[in-house]
């Protein structure tokens, strides 16, 4: 199928996507400099919100970013041939403080599937755990069905 003949999907197929999945690639940016860093979430079709734990050293390049408060987009996809399907949702990140947890958000990050421990290769000290909330202003996606006879 030629590019465009994309079908958009609706805001059901889309929350549908990304409750099936649980992770996705998130895309940061600062003046003309990009970072992505792939990640789980967990998802609130409601309010369209994303949950996200993100783990950084002090000397992190991710770190650097998130204190930037960068715009974002979180890429999620899947593909099971011959059908391929994609959405993107872009927003800000807004750090959530411990002052901020109340048993309902809680539940809400336990969503995300990210280890509350990570395993390193080596000790890392300083590591930070902090919690994020994506509140996307737009989430889009497409579906592509491929012939399979194109790609044979």
């Amino acid at each position: 199928m030629a590019l465009e003949q994309q079908t958009e999907m609706s805001r059901a197929e889309t929350d549908s996507v990304l409750a099936r999945n649980e992770t996705g690639v998130l895309s940061l940016a600062r003046d003309d400099e990009p970072y992505a860093i792939p990640i789980s979430y967990g998802y609130d079709a409601e309010t369209r919100t994303f949950f996200l734990r993100l783990v950084s050293t002090p000397e992190s390049e991710k770190r650097e970013f998130l204190s930037s408060s960068p715009a974002v987009r979180l890429v999620v996809s899947e593909e099971s041939e011959p059908e391929y399907r994609s959405v993107v949702a872009q927003g800000t990140l807004r750090e959530v403080s411990t002052d901020e947890m109340t048993v309902e958000r809680i539940e809400q990050f336990g969503d995300a599937k990210r280890p509350l421990f990570e395993v390193w290769g080596e000790s890392k000290t300083d590591l930070r755990i902090q919690l994020y909330e994506l509140d996307a202003d737009d989430v889009s996606g497409r579906f592509i069905e491929l012939d399979p006879s194109e790609y044979a």
